[in-house]
């Protein structure tokens, strides 16, 4: 009886019946390890800078001055590294927190392109063949599911004034820990071999175990995929990256709020987060009645709009920054410093720090503390006046809060009352 041969569509067959924990089933011929190293380099460049300048922005809160200030209690040894934020230079916190979101948002094309080079791994059985692999699985779950919550809730945050369940300043900074612990450890275990790859490629003998076994025919190669990577980096920080800027640069900036088109004329006309309607200010709020109360040792007064501009009136350059990455240039603030008003409160000497309370009905950060450094500093201003005009309604009229390196939020508007000495 003849031997009966294999049809030719046997391996096709078998082929179709893999599953993702067989090597076979992922076949693109751009998976490799050199490319991964690539973007792995990349992300731990862009990671790292993305951590500090978060630990920055968290620290530029102040947190441990004030509970108002602290959207995340209870996080104990992980704030061991909080410092009074300083005010100088001027432009600090646009600088960092402008840096975190364009970093943030500029490294996506690079984070998804790492994720889709190793997705392979996750499926690979056994789970753990050694202590050392069992340890490089654990370290690539964090690193993933905490690479891709801090992304995604980022990017909320940024575009829709985060429409997330939670508070986004405790989600965010303790998924910051996390995704930490999974970034240094696989760091450690991999970076080694990454740049031993870069260097000196795959040693001869050795298999590429993100390579295909039975890769398609090729259609793009693996220079031509990183350059395709870049290409999407470079177009989200063109069409990001303006937001911070004034003029053309802003305007082409149409993937973030506050970029894609000016504000419009006259001197209030630069960005704010929120206005006087979403925070149910009405004009009967910042009328005639609207009078300011400072507090202290020597009392509680109440002062008109009139009355505080009959005061000695003082000037600064000062931009408005935001936890959102956005910005403004310097605007000229003219007002009330509020070291004058500490000493009238009964702090002529050395004043302390303030606790500032807004009128607005809505919206986090109605009360906030700001540090003695930052009320001594001669910029910090009870603001009255914008770029030569009064202040407009959004921008906090009657009176608002100016204070240089700070976040928007803690540059309070629609100032009610300042207590001096009790935070």
């Amino acid at each position: 009886m003849p031997e009966r041969r294999p049809t030719r569509s046997l391996p096709g067959a078998l082929r179709s019946l893999r599953t993702p924990a067989d090597p076979g089933f992922w076949r693109s011929p751009v998976r490799g390890a050199r490319f991964t190293a690539v973007l792995g380099i990349v992300l731990l460049a862009g990671l790292t800078l993305l951590f500090v300048t978060g630990l920055l922005s968290y620290a530029a809160y102040n947190p441990d001055l004030n509970p108002v200030n602290d959207k995340t209690p209870g996080k104990g040894l992980l704030g061991f590294y909080l410092f009074s934020w300083p005010t100088g230079p001027h432009w600090l916190y646009r600088l960092t927190q402008g840096l975190h979101v364009t970093i943030g948002i500029v490294l996506v094309p690079v984070l998804l392109a790492k994720l889709w080079s190793v997705i392979p791994r996750l499926f690979a059985l056994p789970p753990a063949r050694s202590v050392g692999h069992a340890l490089e699985r654990l370290s690539l779950l964090l690193l993933i599911g905490g690479a891709l919550f801090q992304f995604i809730t980022g990017l909320l945050n940024i575009q829709l004034d985060y429409l997330f369940p939670g508070s986004f300043y405790t989600l965010h900074f303790y998924g910051a820990w996390v995704f930490l612990a999974g970034f240094v450890t696989h760091t450690v275990l991999k970076a080694p071999q990454a740049v031993r790859v870069l260097r000196n490629g795959i040693p001869r003998g050795e298999p590429d175990t993100l390579a295909a076994p039975d890769p398609l025919p090729a259609t793009l190669s693996r220079r031509g995929a990183l350059a395709m990577v870049g290409a999407g980096s470079l177009l989200l920080l063109i069409t990001s990256a303006g937001r911070s800027f004034d003029g053309p640069l802003r305007r082409i900036a149409l993937l973030t709020p506050r970029g894609g088109t000016d504000p419009g004329p006259g001197p209030n006309a630069f960005q704010v987060n929120k206005t006087a309607a979403a925070v149910r200010i009405t004009p009967a709020d910042t009328g005639e009645r609207w009078r300011l109360t400072v507090r202290g040792p020597a009392g509680e007064f109440r002062f008109s709009r009139a009355e505080l501009l009959a005061m000695e009136q003082h000037s600064a350059a000062l931009p408005i920054a935001c936890v959102e990455g956005w910005s403004t240039s310097d605007q000229q603030w003219r007002g009330v410093r509020l070291s004058d008003l500490a000493a009238l409160a009964g702090f002529p000497d050395r004043p302390p720090g303030v606790f500032v309370e807004s009128l607005q009905r809505g919206g986090s950060f109605r009360k906030t503390a700001l540090r003695d450094n930052q009320v001594r500093d001669g910029r910090s201003l009870l603001a009255l006046e914008v770029n030569g005009a009064p202040l407009s309604p959004d921008h906090g009229y009657p009176a608002r809060i100016i204070v240089p390196a700070a976040p928007g939020v803690l540059n309070t508007k629609w100032v009610e009352t300042l207590t001096f000495g009790e935070l």
